[in-house]
């Protein structure tokens, strides 16, 4: 199966200039790519990856994160599989819905947020990556953990080499080094903090974590910290691009921007938009369990599959018009976009689907109120340009914007 010299390689800068033109040509021409460099095969259509991530017939695994993800955070629940999986979901996902989100956390998200606000809102300028997103959602995680804010710069450094690990396609031996290096560091701070708090358990969510039980199993330390590692890597890189994303795109369409103003409950279908136009998470890989037929090839057993979010997303045999960012589009649902019945990709599906799913609605829903609260005539910075990067993980650098300043 060979590369044709119209699609550019997924390493390249001209790809991670703009994945999405390659995109379409990969979904119409190769829509199943064996990729010399990653040592994977790399599916584009939306019916393909669909089926990877519903993998109703146990065709695919994830022991690919033996690789891409232990060596950073240690053995996760991404890498079960079973009944492991089923136990460990159990202890995590209920503080991640129904009341301990709302009654434990909203607070948390709210307070978080119009802390960070207050401090540009009487100025009438800000970037919204660096003044709010990307300090959000990790000031948030550290606060719900009952973990000290000042370490956010820590923190932050922590889960920004984590994701260059994740997306080190290249193989680069200084990410692969700095990831390992914040594996130990990461432990170093957090194992004494999971031994004090099981002796003194409060009501953050680390004690939630220490104190869950189900069928008799609890969470080791080492579970502990694992989960605490991807959940700061993944629901600070994700809703951290979500948000600027969200912003970016309505900017860029002043009549949503003007029609979610006017009727904030829109604030989710720009959200589930955003996840379909411009994901944060643009490819997560599988693992094949056995030889699997994909587009008139052959996935051999044992090989690394790349599902390309970002392609299937903008796939035009499921979406109409594809490349129009639309939050009032008939053929994506609102209400179950959160859901393992969403009808985009970007959370995954199935039994791996993102267990912080309604945590990042609840901080997207918040903070999109509170910065279209806080700035009623928020538009882009004279000659600002949104520029978007990264390959795996992809978002805006910036997204600078002036507005009236208001009082807080």
């Amino acid at each position: 199966m060979s590369i044709l010299p119209q699609v550019s390689d997924i390493l390249s800068p001209e790809f991670a200039a703009d994945p999405y033109p390659v995109y379409a040509v990969m979904r119409d021409r190769v829509p199943l790519l064996w990729h010399e460099a990653t040592g994977s095969y790399v599916i584009s259509r939306y019916e393909d990856v669909e089926r990877v991530f519903k993998d109703r017939k146990s065709e695919f695994t994830t022991e690919n994160y033996d690789w891409q993800l232990e060596p950073v955070h240690g053995r996760t629940i991404l890498q079960l599989s079973g009944r492991e999986h089923a136990v460990r979901r159990a202890l995590v996902a209920p503080a991640f819905r129904g009341s301990d989100l709302r009654e434990k956390f909203l607070p948390v998200i709210e307070r978080n947020s119009r802390a960070l606000i207050d401090a540009f809102r009487h100025t009438g300028s800000a970037d919204l990556v660096s003044d709010y997103a990307t300090r959000f959602p990790v000031n948030v995680i550290a606060d719900m953990l009952g973990l000290d804010k000042a370490d956010h710069d820590r923190f932050h450094r922590w889960y920004t080499a984590v994701i260059a690990f994740l997306g080190n396609l290249s193989g680069d031996p200084e990410v692969a080094a700095a990831g390992e290096r914040t594996r130990a560091e990461f432990a170093q701070y957090m194992i004494p903090v999971i031994r004090e708090r099981r002796d003194h358990l409060g009501e953050d969510l680390l004690s939630t974590l220490c104190a869950a039980e189900v069928d008799g199993v609890r969470m080791s330390d080492e579970d502990i910290k694992a989960f605490c590692s991807l959940l700061l890597a993944a629901g600070g890189e994700t809703t951290d691009k979500a948000i600027a994303g969200i912003m970016a795109n309505l900017l860029a369409h002043p009549e949503q921007l003007a029609a979610v103003r006017e009727d904030r409950s829109l604030v989710a279908a720009a959200f589930a938009e955003t996840l379909r136009y411009t994901p944060p998470v643009q490819m997560i890989m599988r693992q094949a369990a056995v030889d699997v037929e994909v587009c008139g090839g052959i996935i051999p057993r044992g090989a690394t599959v790349t599902c390309l979010i970002g392609a299937a997303n903008r796939d035009e045999r499921r979406y109409c018009d594809p490349d129009r960012f639309d939050i009032f589009r008939e053929d994506l649902t609102t209400a179950s976009a959160f859901s393992a019945a969403a009808d985009h990709l970007a959370f995954a599906l199935g039994r791996h689907f993102c267990v912080g799913a309604l945590l990042a609605k609840a901080e997207v829903e918040i903070g999109i109120n509170h910065l279209l609260d806080a700035m009623p005539d928020v538009r882009f910075a004279d000659g600002f340009d949104p520029v978007e990067e990264g390959v795996f993980t992809r978002g805006l650098r910036s997204v600078r914007v002036c507005f009236s300043p208001v009082a807080g």
